[in-house]
């Protein structure tokens, strides 16, 4: 297990907390708490080695598309494919955005 933080400049405010997916079912997990300040603080723990450099390219894209919310980022990637975790990073996004 490697165990992986990053820290991006948010962009934007968020309220609340959400929850995509279950790790315990075989699935990526991403849960997401919003925090006062400008920074998205992310820890991800993972079973792919040497796998910074991805999640780091993922981030930098996820920001160039749109705006990171400030607060702390946990995930379980239970192996997921960039593709998936890309989709469940945004599902809780999109979840605070409207709370």
């Amino acid at each position: 297990m490697e165990h992986i933080t990053l820290s991006f400049p948010a962009t934007r405010t968020a309220t609340g907390k959400a929850l995509a997916g279950v790790v315990g079912s075989g699935d990526m997990e991403v849960l997401f708490s919003a925090a006062q300040g400008q920074t998205l603080t992310i820890d991800i723990t993972t079973s792919v080695d040497n796998s910074e450099k991805r999640w780091k390219a993922l981030f930098e894209r996820l920001a160039a598309l749109s705006s990171l919310p400030a607060g702390e980022l946990k995930i379980h990637d239970f192996g997921a494919t960039p593709g998936v975790a890309r989709i469940r990073i945004e599902q809780v996004f999109e979840e605070v955005a409207h709370a």
